[in-house]
């Protein structure tokens, strides 16, 4: 019973090497220009199996440590083993999406194709200050309640939206034209990344109990949650993603 989580947090595993596999293989992208001369692309669907991955691992990262603390079941092993997975399904993988959207913004561009690859490396960042945040979670025993910079999870998962936000486009071109644009990607990646080896305080969204008073920023940003989910679509994880912030400073002299 008490391997139970740390297969769940394998699972996690599982589908973050799911999802870097369904980055990686992109096929062909199609770039043409009309007769208006307005360049058009169509993006691979794979790209889009990798943000589902990464939301499926997303929910199986909560549930692991649900079903831990559920079945008393915590331990050392498995703190560790979440750490190792989380590095892989919201570090690496999203970072390989980040990559291949880079790659996308410069065939934009006229001699798009014969880009550097070193212009697109700083994808990896990305990876990098995750692993950095989880290394000093892992020895820091101060963030049982609250954290010491964004979780990993939750930056993975803005980069995860963007595939999703450009395939159900609800905005005609001009939300492609932002998140396609190559120093918006620069800018998304030293700002995610810097969130993360940050010390801002940030609440955790575990409920120590039923009380309104303990868990009132909780229930603000559930509230927003759903209503940027009927408002904005896949919008609303960056949205949200935002108000996190917001309400986590917010409240930071408040109990987490």
């Amino acid at each position: 019973m008490k391997q139970i989580p740390n297969l769940f947090t394998l699972l996690n595993l599982f589908f973050g090497c799911c999802a870097i596999l369904f980055a990686l293989q992109t096929e062909a992208i199609d770039i043409y220009q009309g007769e208006d001369l307005v360049t058009s692309f169509n993006l691979p669907e794979k790209i889009y199996y990798a943000s589902i991955c990464i939301g499926i691992a997303a929910v199986i990262d909560f549930l692991d440590g649900f079903i831990a603390r559920l079945l008393k079941a915590t331990g050392e092993m498995g703190k560790q083993l979440d750490s190792l997975s989380d590095v892989v399904s919201f570090g690496v993988a999203p970072a390989m999406i980040l990559y291949q959207f880079l790659r996308i913004a410069y065939m934009r561009q006229e001699n798009g194709l014969e880009v550097n690859i070193g212009w697109l490396l700083p994808a990896f960042i990305f990876a990098c200050a995750g692993a950095w945040r989880l290394a000093r979670f892992g020895i820091d025993n101060s963030q049982e309640l609250s954290f010491k910079g964004v979780p990993i999870p939750a930056a993975g998962c803005v980069v995860a939206s963007l595939p999703l936000i450009s395939y159900y486009n609800y905005y005609a071109g001009a939300v492609n034209d932002v998140i396609f644009n190559k120093w918006f990607l620069y800018g998304l990646i030293l700002v995610l990344s810097y969130l993360m080896v940050s010390r801002l305080p940030m609440i955790s969204l575990k409920f120590k109990d039923l009380s309104i008073k303990n868990n009132f920023p909780k229930i603000i940003l559930l509230i927003i949650g759903l209503a940027a989910t009927i408002l904005l679509k896949w919008l609303a994880v960056p949205a949200v993603f935002i108000a996190y912030i917001i309400v986590s400073l917010a409240f930071k002299n408040k109990p987490a």
